[in-house]
């Protein structure tokens, strides 16, 4: 099975056009649609500064005995995970 990904704006209610689509006559095809108004949402916000130092993020590693040094410890899962996927 392929995935297509498309991206429209729907200009009338209830109503979506889609042409040009790689399938013929009598293919069997699934359709599922996603609505992104909470994404668009979150797009549009920023993370200033200061919503991130209220985030929970800094300091998230601090209590943990695994970790040491926070810069080589991200370093080392970084690598990791570039291993895993390949090297991309």
């Amino acid at each position: 099975m392929e995935a297509l990904k498309i991206h429209k704006v729907v200009e009338r209610d209830g109503e979506i056009t889609i042409t040009g689509l790689p399938v013929k006559q009598g293919q069997k095809v699934e359709m599922i649609l996603l609505t992104n108004s909470h994404m668009e949402s979150a797009s549009h916000s920023c993370l200033t500064a200061k919503r991130l130092l209220h985030s929970g993020l800094i300091g998230m590693w601090k209590d943990r005995d695994d970790v040491g040094d926070g810069t080589t410890y991200a370093r080392k899962l970084r690598e990791e995970a570039q291993n895993r996927s390949g090297g991309r």
